[in-house]
């Protein structure tokens, strides 16, 4: 039997993956549990949603008592999603930073160049999106502080360099640290249906030096090292029309659309829109504005594909990419 699992439990879900201590985790947790069917086929869900509410409960109670200490890194959510980029060394991610963003990276043809995340914000039409540098990852090491940077991100891009020929066994490593760390990059996002001890990501893989006549070669090497589902991009960084596809892959890559916002009388205006998950509608929109809106909304009016010239409709309306919206 089907679980047919509501959309606020992915939600509350989503809050889960993203909590920065046990103390969250737990409430999420508690969330998920309350939002959950009641039925055979979430027997088994509910069975595992206890046991890892009662084992986080120890965790948070744990963490209470800790003494405060250790290094770890908390980069708040801009733009429209936070993808973190990930690699082996000398994989090209700085690169990506460099070409997409403001940002100035340290790129050199040295490995273990980037020692710290690095947050900066990459332009894509009339939105931007976070991309976070972090520091490679290799057979002997990750940083601990990382995998639940990776956990709680909504994609990830996983860099691979296509003129090495040490690429595929350098790329076959990340994945493998992060799978024993119970962090799978995939072609989705979410905690896994057999264990909710293990987080998807949704992740993009990114061909760097994609015009190497060998890299395809390469990349089915890593195919047979490590099988994965996740999507591949070629990326030649001196070419500009190369640099646009990869940008327009990163932005799909959040599975978001734009919704523009105009208050009752005012001319309207594309700009400045607010983004929300495919497949989200007025509450969700008003949620994303202020979550106090969210409770008190009641209508919209809507122009865009998603209904008729200025048509009113209700909190539960999908909403479509780029539709102007008059919240009631």
């Amino acid at each position: 039997m089907p679980a047919n699992l509501p959309p606020q439990y992915y939600k509350a879900e989503d809050q889960y993956r993203q909590a920065q201590s046990a103390k969250e985790e737990l409430e999420a947790l508690q969330l998920m549990l309350q939002l959950m069917p009641k039925h055979k086929g979430t027997d088994r869900l509910q069975a595992d949603l206890k046991a890892k509410i009662s084992e986080t409960r120890k965790d948070a109670e744990e963490e209470q008592k800790a003494p405060k200490g250790g290094r770890s890194f908390r980069i708040p959510r801009q733009g429209s999603g936070q993808i973190v980029v990930l690699g082996g060394p000398n994989a090209g991610k700085s690169r990506v930073i460099a070409e997409l963003t403001n940002a100035e990276p340290a790129v050199a043809e040295y490995p273990f160049t980037t020692h710290e995340p690095l947050p900066a914000m990459m332009p894509w039409e009339d939105v931007r999106v976070q991309l976070i540098d972090t520091p490679p990852i290799s057979a002997q090491h990750i940083d601990p502080w990382l995998v639940g940077m990776v956990r709680a991100a909504d994609a990830a891009l996983l860099c691979f360099d296509g003129s090495s020929d040490d690429a595929p066994e350098h790329t076959a490593d990340v994945l493998r640290q992060l799978e024993s760390r119970k962090t799978k990059l995939s072609s989705r996002t979410g905690l896994d249906e057999d264990s909710f001890a293990v987080v998807n990501v949704r992740t993009l893989l990114c061909v760097t030096r994609g015009d190497d006549p060998d890299a395809a070669m390469r990349l089915e090497f890593l195919r047979e090292l490590a099988p994965h589902d996740f999507p591949t991009v070629f990326v030649e960084f001196d070419r500009e029309d190369s640099r646009e596809a990869l940008r327009t892959e990163l932005f799909r890559l959040l599975h978001v659309i734009r919704i523009y916002t105009r208050k009752p009388g005012t001319k309207a205006e594309y700009i400045d829109p607010y983004t929300i998950a495919e497949g989200g509608t007025v509450e969700d929109l008003a949620y994303r504005i202020h979550r106090d809106m969210a409770e008190t909304v009641t209508s919209a009016r809507v122009w865009g594909d998603s209904a008729r010239d200025g048509q009113t409709v209700g909190r539960e309306h999908p909403l479509c990419d780029r539709d102007m919206v008059e919240l009631h």
